[in-house]
């Protein structure tokens, strides 16, 4: 078994206020090659029952802790090469909590560019500087203190040039200290006010127009929430704004005065040292810990923006699919027409057919669908809501009303966000290659509805439009966290082994790009695979990346447990509790009231892993086989009269479908192509800090029209108004007060 560090798991299990047992149990797993799907399914009596989402965190931070602590040992060793590593120093750096406080307490002895102090020091001002910092009575006047130190060659001409150059020295003497850049610190952490103004000579740029909720905006910068921090960066970063963060000036210069100022000072020192007090604090100490205070802001901005993001894309992921139903696909057009394509149950085309109902030939184009759907047989006629989706919602709405389509069959708009990317894609050109990128649309709006999970994963995430701010976050920091998610939800679901694409495959734990084709191509040479074991024989596939996978991978063949998310390491478990019970193995799997019946007691073995949490899942599978964690399949229901943005008026009831949610509010589709905003505020008859607590990407809702501006497209939307009255709890007050209702659109 590995080893991993144990003062560095103690301070990941610190941290995050986890146990130690699992935390070190984890960090063996992982640097064993587990993945994060296997060892929260599967080993949940090592790590003591730890999720998902944990066991990631525990991943994540333990790269943190790595590089606080290589950079702590870094640190060290470049004091000792300096030789000024004392014992009280090597305790300060050892016991410092964060990466700030290190650098804090190195920052004296770090190399750095050339300053203003380094020449005054080099023109020999360094014992003046003492004399300075010391404030000892002294009868010498301001001259005569400075006047040895005057050169001839003109580097210090004067008693002015040299007492300039004494407190430069000072200056950086005092803003390196770590005592007085933590207090310092904690005051902009604690009370600093982030003002965002528009930036010089931009106070009239029509492109300020879209930040016009943050201009002239002052608020404590602790409580700014996170889409507002990333708002004034974006438009800082466009050069519209102009972001700083403010301290009361008086309170800081008094931290500073009564940290280094004496009792008893030279009255002939007190006006120098002011002076450089001031320069320390104005330009060195105020505008390093404002850049630092800023960067702490994006960063937990980031956080923030990173975690609504891979909740949503957990959602969207985790919408319920209509199944393996035949479909019909219809990817909207206006001028270049309607492409329709028809796919089976598995996906796979089977016609193709291009009409145009919005150009003047509507009759035919409805005679021609009529044809292409009786032909077809679909469940479902799945229709993208992008240009002029309601347009033929409505065409085939009315063509079942004639009897022309059956009427029975369901018309369903499905969201197009990232089916152009998909299009163009290089996934799409292989999947594809005989359609052109407009019937690639279609036959991707048709699988979205089949199964948006085995759809979505070939899309890149940020271009599915449930993100917030995605472009500004930190973007390696985002695609992991969007990795994890993508992961996290194919292994929660499973998927077929001989129908899942490439892209697909690659999601599951242990394989990845290349065993992922590596499966496919074994599959197309050999045919469907018959059983999990027979994994094996793809090439490149070892005992670890089969460990690892075949939990979360189906075939349904000849052995039933391969269906399931039983692993095939307990499947002799299985037998045991199938003989027990007198009945064969193909007998009990799938018989919830023989699996009821098996005494898990009877098959505790802690030694080998065997718990509860794995025995109770266990027979949770073999009640139902391979079930699937998502939601039955439920359609909208949008209003047939209501298809564009001059239909919405205020005071309408309106059914819809939450497409994004963020901090300030949730997005909802009302079917006019342009989404509505649920604030905040509207959400709940309650006060509600954060809008997913209520709403989730997905979710059906209905909705009450509060306002429309239709010249800047925006649709202020109410679920509260439609809830019972219910006893308003205090929320939290704010001199600051609240996003407007209109918060700008993604």
């Amino acid at each position: 078994m590995a080893s991993v560090d144990s003062v560095r798991a103690a301070l990941v299990a610190k941290e995050l206020n986890l146990p130690l047992s699992g935390v070190t149990a984890t960090l063996v797993l992982l640097s064993e090659g587990a993945t994060v799907p296997f060892i929260s399914r599967y080993r949940k009596e090592a790590t003591g029952g730890l999720d998902d989402e944990a066991i990631s965190r525990i991943a994540v931070h333990a790269k943190v802790v790595a590089t606080r602590e290589d950079r702590r040992e870094s640190i060290l060793e470049s004091l000792k090469e300096q030789g000024v590593l004392t014992p009280a120093l090597e305790q300060a750096i050892r016991a410092a909590p964060t990466t700030s406080v290190l650098e804090d307490l190195y920052l004296p002895f770090r190399p750095k560019r050339r300053t203003r102090a380094m020449t005054a020091k080099e023109r020999g001002l360094q014992p003046l500087a003492d004399v300075l910092l010391a404030q000892a009575p002294s009868s010498l006047s301001r001259d005569a203190l400075a006047t040895p130190y005057v050169s001839a060659d003109k580097s210090l001409p004067d008693v002015d040039a040299v007492w300039a150059g004494a407190r430069d020295i000072v200056a950086e003497v005092v803003a390196e200290r770590p005592e007085l850049r933590d207090v310092i610190r904690q005051r902009f952490a604690e009370d600093a006010q982030l003002v965002v103004e528009a930036a010089r000579g931009k106070s009239k740029a029509p492109e300020l127009a879209k930040f016009a909720d943050h201009v002239g905006r002052k608020e404590r910068a602790s409580q700014a929430p996170s889409h507002r921090v990333l708002a004034a960066e974006r438009g800082e970063t466009e050069g519209l704004l102009k972001v700083s963060l403010e301290l009361e000036e008086a309170t800081v210069r008094g931290l500073v005065r009564q940290a280094v100022v004496k009792r008893g000072a030279a009255p002939v020192l007190q006006k120098e040292l002011d002076l450089a007090l001031d320069d320390a604090l104005t330009r060195l100490l105020l505008p390093s810990l404002e850049r630092d205070r800023r960067r702490e802001l994006k960063e937990r901005a980031d956080v923030d923006a990173i975690t609504v993001f891979a909740k949503n894309l957990t959602d969207l992921l985790l919408a319920a699919p209509l199944g393996g139903k035949p479909v019909v696909a219809i990817d909207p057009g206006l001028r270049t027409g309607c492409k329709v394509v028809s796919l089976d149950a598995r996906g796979d085309v089977h016609a193709q057919l291009t009409i145009y109902p919005h150009t003047g030939h509507e009759a035919e184009a409805g005679s021609q669908l009529a044809a292409f759907v009786a032909k077809a047989k679909p469940l479902a006629i799945a229709i993208g809501n992008g240009t002029a989706g309601r347009e033929t919602e409505v065409f085939v709405k009315k063509l079942q009303t004639a009897g022309v389509i059956a009427k029975g069959l369901k018309v369903i708009s499905v969201s197009e966000a990232g089916a152009s990317v998909y299009s163009a894609s290089e996934v799409a050109r292989e999947e594809l290659p005989s359609l052109d990128v407009t019937l690639r649309g279609a036959v991707s709006i048709g699988r979205r509805l089949q199964d948006p999970l085995a759809e979505l994963v070939k899309i890149d995430p940020k271009s599915i439009g449930v993100g917030q701010y995605q472009h500004d976050v930190d973007q390696p920091a985002l695609a992991e966290a969007l990795e994890r998610v993508v992961e996290t939800v194919v292994n929660r679901v499973g998927v077929d082994l001989n129908t899942a694409s490439p892209t697909l495959l690659r999601a599951i734990a242990g394989l990845g790009p290349q065993l992922a084709q590596a499966i496919v191509a074994h599959r197309a040479e050999h045919g469907a695979f018959e059983t999990r074991a027979q994994l094996k024989k793809v090439p490149r596939l070892g005992a670890r990346a089969f460990e690892q996978c075949a939990g979360f991978l189906r075939v349904a063949g000849k052995e039933p447990l391969d269906a399931s998310a039983v692993h095939p390491e307990r499947y002799e478990l299985v037998t045991r509790m199938a003989k027990d019970l007198g009945v064969t193995r193909q007998a009990l799997v799938g018989n919830a009231s023989l699996a009821r019946k098996v005494d898990v007691s009877r098959y505790l073995d802690p030694e080998n892993g065997l718990g509860l949490p794995t025995l109770n899942d266990i027979i949770a599978e073999l009640e139902k086989p391979g079930r699937d964690p998502r939601a039955e399949f439920v359609e909208v229901g949008f209003d047939s009269t209501i298809t564009e943005l001059a239909h919405v008026k205020p005071g309408q009831v309106l059914n819809g479908v939450v497409t994004n949610v963020a901090a300030f509010g949730a997005f909802v589709d009302i079917g006019v192509h342009q989404d509505g905003l649920v604030h905040v505020s509207e959400l709940a008859n309650r006060f509600v800090k954060d809008a997913s607590e209520v709403v989730k990407v997905g979710q059906r809702v209905k909705v009450k029209v509060l306002q429309v501006d239709e010249p800047r497209r925006r649709i202020a939307l109410s679920i509260k108004a439609l809830q019972a009255a219910a006893p308003q709890a205090s929320a939290p007050s704010s001199k600051f007060g609240n996003v407007p209702r209109f918060a700008p659109l993604k």
